[in-house]
C-alpha cells in the first residue's frame, strides 16, 4: 500500500517503509502524474511542467529515465519484464494509478467537500470535525522543495485551499465562543504565511470577538490594507485602490441605500485579476450601516457541489446571532429537501426566506465569484433580484466577463483595465527600483491594465520565474480542452508577440479551428470559458490576448526545443486548410523553423500572393530562404529571386541576391531579369560605373532572354552619360557595343 505525501515535503511510504524518491526533478515527475492519477500525461507535458522554459535537449530521455526508476522504486518485487501495476506508459504518455485515498492532497479536498455537505446539512460539530482534520493533513508548504512551474501554480491553488479551510475552522470555533483555539489556528497560519495581511487582521478580530466586521469566510484581496474596527474609521483614512474610485463610490451609495430601505442588485463583472475582489473588499470594508445585515461569500471549485451550496453559507453569515437566525435554519432544511423536490419550489421557498429576513432587518448579501455557484443559487440569486425593489435587500456579485445576455433588473459594474496613470503608479509603487521609461512601457503594454499581472511583472517576475505560477493560477479551473485551445492561440500569435507595442495580438478563429483539431462547435465550447475568464476576447473574426503577458508566458514558457516542431506543425495544418499564405509562414518565422523541402515547396509556390499580401513578411522569410545552405538549389535559386525582386520594388539593394541568382541559374530569362535588377539597383544607388560593367559583360556573354538583352540596352543608354570619361571612352566605341549587343 502506497501512501503519498504532498501537503509539506514530499515523501511516500509503502507500508511502514519510507521510499527514497531521488532527485528534486524525479520527485516533480512524481507530484505531475500524481496529481493527476488515473489519467494519461503527455510526455510534452512533464516536460513542460517540470522544466518549463529552461528544459535541457536532454529532457525527453530524462523523463524516461526518471520514470523507470519511479517504477523500480514503487514496485520493487516486480519483475523487469512484467508491466507495471502503478506505472503504465504507452503513446508518448504516463500513467499513474494510485488510488485517490493513497495522497493525501485528494483525501483533503475530500474533506472539504464532507464538510461542505455537513454545512447545508446544518451539522456545525461534523463540519468542525472534518476541518479540523483536513488541516492537519498539512505539513509545510505544498509541494516544498519541488521544482518546476507545475508544482509551482499546485503550492498556489493548494495554499489558497488550506487558508480558505482554516479560516472556516477559526469561524466554527469563534461560533462555539472558543475564541482562543479560533486565534490558535490563525496564529498558525500568520506564521506560515507573514506576508497576509489579511490573516493578521482575521487574527486580531479571533482577539477581539466584539469586532464582527466581515464573516470569518472572507479572505481579504491580499495586499489591500485593513484599517482596525469597521465603525470607527474615519472618511479620509479608509482604503482605496488606485484609478478605482468612481467604482468605489458607487458601491458605497448602493449599501448606503439598504440603511433608508433601497434594495438593489448589483453584478459587478471583469476579466480574471481585474480587481473585482479588491473592490469589494476596499469598498465594503468600513461602509456598512450599522442597522444593516452583512453576508459574504467567496466562491471557489467546490461550491458548486451542493443545492443552494453558496447561498446557504451567505445568508447564515448575515443571521448568525440575530433574531433572524431561525430562518438560515429553515433554509437548511430547504436545501436538504432539494434532491426529492421539484426545483421551481425549491427556488420559491428559499426566496421566500430571504425576502422574510430582509423584512426583519436590512440585509446586504455580497457573493464573490458567484460564477461558481450551483444551479439553484442562481436561480435564487437571479429571482431575488427581481424582488429588490419590494425589501430593503442589496445584492452584489462579482462574476468573470460572460458573454451571457443581462438578466432582467440587473444593474451591472464592468470593472475596466486600470488606466495608464494609475496603472504606472501601481508599477512604481510595487518596484523594487524605479523602473526605466523602457521597462515600464514593456510593463504596461504587457499587462493591458490589469492589477494581477502588473503587480507580478512590476515584482520582476519573468517568463523563467514567477510568471507561470501567475497565469497558471487563472488557468487552473479550466478544461484540458480549453487550455489546449488558449495555448494554440498563444503560439499563433507569437509573430505578433515579437513586435513591441500596445496593440492588440491573436489570431483568425478560422486558423484556430484549423490547428485545434476542433469542429467549429466544439472550439466555441472550448472557447467560451476563456472568453468569459477573459484571456481571450473576441474582435470580429479573431480572438485577441487582452494581456500579452499570458501569450507570452504560455509561448516562451514552452521549452525552446519543442517550440520548433510546434511551429512546424501549426504551420503545415494552416496551409493543408487553405489559410492566407501570411498567416502560415509567421508560423515558420517565429518558431525560427528551418526550412526544408515541405516548406520550400509550399513557399515557391504561395510567393507571389505572399507577397503582394504582406511584403515585409515575405522579405524576412525570403531572407531565411535564401540563407538556409541546406534547401534544394531548385527551391533556393527561384525564391532568391524573389527576394531580388520585393528588394528593388521597395527600393532596397537587390544587386547581392540578383547577382547569387544570375551566378547560378540556368533560365536565360531569369538570368536576364537579375541582371538587369542587380545593374537596376547600382543605378539606383548612384554606382553608374558598376551597373554598366554587369549590364555589358551580360550582353557579351550571350546567354540572356532577347526581352532582358532589350532592357539591358535601355539600362546602358541611361547610364553612359554618367560614366567617367568620353561617354563611350575608354569603354568600347558605341558600334563595338551596338554590334555586340546584336
Amino acid at each position: 500500500m502506497i501512501d503519498l505525501h504532498l501537503l509539506g515535503p514530499v515523501h511516500a511510504r509503502r507500508d511502514t517503509t519510507d521510499i527514497n524518491l531521488g532527485s528534486a526533478r524525479s520527485t516533480a515527475v512524481l507530484c505531475v502524474l500524481a496529481l493527476d492519477t488515473g489519467h494519461a500525461v503527455s510526455r510534452d507535458r512533464l516536460i513542460h511542467a517540470v522544466w518549463g522554459a529552461d528544459a535541457p535537449a536532454s529532457a525527453m530521455g530524462n523523463v524516461y529515465t526518471y520514470v523507470n526508476a519511479l517504477r523500480q522504486l514503487l514496485e520493487p518485487d516486480r519483475d523487469r519484464r512484467s508491466s507495471s501495476r502503478l506505472l503504465n506508459s504507452g503513446g508518448g504518455t504516463y500513467q499513474l494509478d494510485l488510488p485517490a485515498e493513497s495522497i493525501d492532497a485528494y483525501r483533503f479536498e475530500a474533506l472539504r467537500e464532507t464538510a461542505r455537505r455537513h454545512r447545508a446539512a446544518g451539522d456545525s460539530e461534523a463540519e468542525l470535525a472534518a476541518v479540523r482534520d483536513a488541516g492537519a493533513l498539512w505539513h509545510g508548504d505544498a509541494l516544498a522543495g519541488v521544482p518546476g512551474p507545475f508544482a509551482e501554480a499546485q503550492r498556489l491553488r493548494l495554499t489558497e485551499l488550506r487558508i480558505a479551510t482554516a479560516e472556516r475552522h477559526a469561524a466554527l470555533l469563534t461560533a462555539a465562543d472558543r475564541h482562543e483555539e479560533a486565534a490558535g489556528v490563525l496564529r498558525a497560519l500568520v506564521t506560515a504565511y507573514p506576508e497576509r495581511e489579511d490573516l493578521r487582521t482575521m487574527l486580531a478580530g479571533a482577539l477581539r470577538p466584539a469586532w464582527r466586521q466581515v464573516p470569518m469566510t472572507v479572505t481579504p484581496f491580499a495586499g489591500i490594507p485593513t484599517l482596525g474596527p469597521r465603525r470607527d474609521r474615519p472618511e479620509a483614512e479608509r482604503p482605496t485602490l488606485l484609478g478605482r474610485q468612481h467604482e468605489i463610490d458607487r458601491l458605497r451609495r448602493i449599501v448606503a441605500g439598504a440603511a433608508t430601505g433601497q434594495g438593489h442588485r448589483l453584478r459587478i463583472v471583469g476579466a480574471a485579476g481585474i480587481g473585482k475582489s479588491a473592490l469589494l473588499t476596499v469598498a465594503l470594508r468600513d461602509a456598512v450601516p450599522k442597522q444593516c445585515l452583512l453576508g459574504w461569500v467567496v466562491g471557489d471549485e467546490l461550491a458548486g457541489r451542493g443545492p443552494l451550496a453558496m447561498l446557504l453559507e451567505c445568508v447564515d453569515a448575515a443571521l448568525a446571532g440575530t433574531p433572524a437566525r431561525h430562518l438560515a435554519a429553515q433554509l437548511v432544511t430547504v436545501a436538504g429537501d432539494a434532491a426529492h423536490t421539484a426545483p421551481e419550489a425549491t427556488v420559491a421557498a428559499a426566496v421566500d426566506l430571504v425576502l422574510r429576513a430582509a423584512r426583519e432587518a436590512p440585509l446586504i448579501l455580497v457573493a464573490d465569484d458567484l460564477h461558481w455557484a450551483d444551479p439553484l443559487t442562481r436561480r435564487v440569486w437571479d429571482e431575488l433580484g427581481q424582488r429588490t425593489g419590494e425589501v430593503p435587500l442589496v445584492l452584489i456579485a462579482t462574476e468573470r466577463t460572460a458573454p451571457a445576455p443581462a438578466r432582467t433588473g440587473d444593474d451591472v459594474l464592468t470593472v475596466p483595465a486600470l488606466p495608464p496613470a494609475a496603472a504606472t503608479a501601481l508599477v512604481r509603487a510595487i518596484a523594487a527600483a524605479p523602473p526605466d521609461a523602457l521597462r515600464l512601457a514593456r510593463t504596461l503594454d504587457e499587462a493591458g491594465g490589469n492589477p494581477y499581472y502588473l503587480r507580478h511583472l512590476a515584482a520582476g517576475e519573468t517568463v523563467a520565474d514567477g510568471l507561470p505560477a501567475a497565469v497558471g493560477a487563472h488557468l487552473a479551473p479550466l478544461g484540458e480542452g480549453a487550455r489546449e485551445v488558449l495555448r494554440a492561440a498563444a503560439f499563433l500569435s507569437a509573430y505578433e508577440l515579437a513586435i513591441p507595442g500596445p496593440q492588440p495580438i491573436g489570431c483568425t478563429l478560422a486558423a484556430l479551428t484549423a490547428v485545434a483539431d476542433r469542429s467549429p462547435a466544439e472550439l466555441s465550447r472550448d472557447l467560451a470559458p476563456l472568453l468569459a475568464a477573459g484571456l481571450l476576447a473576441s474582435s470580429g473574426e479573431r480572438v485577441v490576448f487582452p494581456y500579452r503577458v499570458v501569450a507570452r508566458t504560455l509561448h516562451e514558457g514552452t521549452p525552446a526545443a519543442l517550440r520548433i516542431p510546434v511551429h512546424r506543425s501549426l504551420g503545415l495544418r494552416l496551409a493543408a486548410a487553405g489559410a492566407p499564405p501570411e498567416e502560415v509562414v509567421v508560423q515558420f518565422l517565429a518558431g525560427k523553423v528551418p526550412f526544408d523541402g515541405a516548406i520550400g515547396t509550399w513557399l515557391a509556390g504561395h510567393v507571389e500572393r505572399l507577397a503582394e499580401r504582406a511584403p515585409m513578411v515575405t522579405l524576412t522569410v525570403l531572407h531565411r530562404a535564401h540563407a538556409e545552405q541546406g534547401l534544394d538549389p531548385e527551391l533556393r535559386i527561384p525564391l532568391t529571386a524573389w527576394l531580388a525582386r520585393l528588394l528593388l520594388r521597395q527600393e532596397r539593394n537587390a544587386a547581392v541576391p540578383a547577382a547569387w541568382v544570375a551566378a547560378r541559374t540556368t533560365d536565360p530569362g531569369l538570368e536576364g531579369e537579375m541582371v538587369w535588377t542587380a545593374a537596376r539597383a547600382h543605378e539606383r544607388r548612384g554606382e553608374a560605373e558598376t551597373a554598366a560593367a554587369l549590364a555589358r559583360g551580360a550582353l557579351r556573354a550571350g546567354r540572356i532572354a532577347p526581352e532582358w538583352a532589350e532592357r539591358i540596352r535601355e539600362l546602358l543608354d541611361r547610364v553612359r552619360s554618367l560614366l567617367p570619361g568620353d561617354p563611350t571612352e575608354p569603354y568600347l566605341p558605341r558600334p563595338r557595343i551596338l554590334d555586340g549587343d546584336r
